[in-house]
């Protein structure tokens, strides 16, 4: 399988977000761990370990 035919998994394909994308399946249904704010990841997220993109964009120093 080629890189770019993998990306459809990901919540923002051409982006920086490492955030699952929700399906019927895999709900954005969790909190984030770091910041607490509801319905921020799917089930694959947090078996990942991720937190919100949010929270991901601070700790990078992105600063948003």
């Amino acid at each position: 399988m080629h890189y770019d035919d993998d990306r459809h998994i990901f919540a923002d394909p051409a982006g920086r977000s490492a955030l699952r994308r929700a399906t019927k399946n895999n709900r954005r249904k969790l909190p984030c761990p770091t910041c607490g704010e509801p319905d921020k990841l799917t089930p694959a997220d947090k078996k990942l370990g991720y937190q919100c993109d949010e929270c991901a964009n601070r700790a990078e120093g992105y600063g948003y």
